[in-house]
């Protein structure tokens, strides 16, 4: 089987207002929550009741989203501040990228 190469370069990523965007989709996620849970007997009677599940898990993984683009965007301003950025800092001596 030949390996495959690609035609052409992957396109840069597309930076914005990623907590924003993240917290934005968190609230969606709990207002429908709110919103179906009213109709918890209706969802029962029907088994479909992982729409409410589904939609707090979204709100629960939203938060952990929230915090991961804080710290993120957080330590991306570190970097920029001390003259580094992530890509380019020093590897270890031994040729170990990932500490194995």
């Amino acid at each position: 089987m030949a390996k495959w190469t690609p035609k052409h370069e992957a396109p840069e990523p597309l930076e914005g207002p990623v907590v924003a965007t993240i917290t934005g989709g968190t609230i969606v996620w709990f207002v429908l929550f709110l919103v179906q849970l009213p109709f918890y007997g209706w969802f029962d009677d029907h088994g479909r009741t992982w729409w409410l599940w589904a939609c707090l898990a979204g709100g629960g993984l939203g938060l952990f989203g929230v915090w991961y683009v804080r710290r993120r965007e957080a330590a991306i301003k570190r970097a920029g501040s001390a003259g580094t950025a992530p890509e380019s800092r020093p590897q270890p001596v031994d040729g170990n990228a990932h500490g194995s």
